[in-house]
């Protein structure tokens, strides 16, 4: 079987390191945790090759060659990893697939947020206390023993959080919720988030500072 090709955000000021695209990352914990060969393309977002406006013309990443034809959106891909490459199964049991879902979205608002007093804080530590109560009762992951894609979808936002939030606004998650510390350090403790994270904390922390001093 041909190797995988798969296109991933490059880091900001360093075309030759894997950057900081959680959906990116997500993408390539589901190729590792199956075990899936593939070729890495880092593309620099600031300065897009040619020939991936042409393979890609939205220009988003990631993006995957399957049978000669690229396909971007990481829902789409990750569904098609998991149909090609059955085994090990990573799909998340369907009642438990939408756990964690609304916490990066929270997350970059309670980041982006200049007012204290707007509620995105609340916001946040209500999610966080929800999958801390999840976890509790169906742990260690979101589907119960083994790691599915719920998780590969939430471990890189985690990470993002844990960094962007420590960095900007000197934020960590609450020590009460000790079931997400568990989670989140055996999630980045797996070789296959060592393998895929950001290749340093910066890119993380450079890929938000626009957003955040928006």
């Amino acid at each position: 079987m041909a190797v995988v090709e798969v296109c991933v955000k490059a880091a900001t000021g360093a075309p030759d390191a894997v950057g900081d695209c959680p959906f990116c990352q997500r993408v390539l914990l589901t190729l590792e945790e199956k075990n899936v060969p593939y070729k890495l393309n880092l593309i620099n977002l600031d300065n897009k090759p040619k020939w991936y406006l042409e393979a890609i013309p939205e220009g988003k990443v990631p993006a995957i060659k399957f049978e000669e034809k690229w396909i971007p959106d990481s829902d789409v891909i990750v569904g098609l990893i998991e149909q090609t490459y059955p085994t090990p199964p990573l799909s998340t049991p369907s009642e438990f697939a939408s756990v964690g879902s609304k916490i990066f979205p929270s997350f970059v608002k309670f980041l982006k947020s200049k007012d204290p007093s707007d509620g995105s804080e609340q916001a946040l530590l209500d999610e966080l206390k929800t999958l801390d109560e999840h976890l509790k009762a169906h742990g260690p992951y979101i589907g119960g023993e083994k790691i599915t894609a719920a998780d590969l979808s939430l471990a890189p936002k985690l990470f993002h959080l844990k960094v962007a939030l420590g960095h900007f606004k000197g934020w960590t998650i609450p020590e009460s919720f000790s079931n997400v510390h568990k989670y989140v350090e055996l999630l980045f403790s797996r070789e296959s988030f060592q393998k895929t994270k950001p290749a340093k904390e910066e890119y993380v922390i450079a890929g938000w500072a626009p957003k955040v001093n928006a």
